[in-house]
């Protein structure tokens, strides 16, 4: 990629292998210097064990297939055009039996979750200075 494509405010994932985020779990991501969107994909199976965020909120839109999510003390079970925010520092996780795909926005930035900074980010003038390590 040249620098002219570089520092485009456009992208694509098209021809763009996803990042194994962690077994079972694969990412497309996009973001700036407040924001991450992430298209994520669950294999079948596929538990993220209850963890938080420290320093990130985030938040689902459900685009294909069915998942269970607790957030807290509550759990749910989403389906397409399901949507939920887990806040900062609230345990949350989820289960999908059968696999599914949805968008997620993460704010502030996680840099754990950005595979390659200069395909994956558009940078303004504070560039990283507001990303947070998780």
């Amino acid at each position: 990629m040249n620098s002219e494509q570089r520092q485009s405010a456009f992208r694509s994932w098209n021809g763009v292998a996803s990042h194994e985020l962690r077994p079972g779990v694969n990412i497309h991501v996009i973001g700036g210097e407040q924001v991450l969107m992430c298209r994520v994909t669950y294999d079948p199976g596929t538990t993220v064990e209850r963890h938080s965020h420290e320093h990130t909120e985030q938040i689902i839109a459900m685009l294909e297939g069915e998942m269970t999510m607790t957030i807290g003390d509550e759990t749910r079970h989403l389906s397409v055009g399901d949507v939920s925010v887990a806040s900062r520092g609230v345990p949350h996780e989820l289960h999908s039996a059968d696999g599914c795909t949805f968008m997620e926005a993460l704010s502030p930035v996680p840099r754990d979750h950005v595979p390659d900074a200069q395909r994956d980010l558009v940078l303004g003038p504070q560039g990283d200075a507001q990303h947070v390590e998780r």
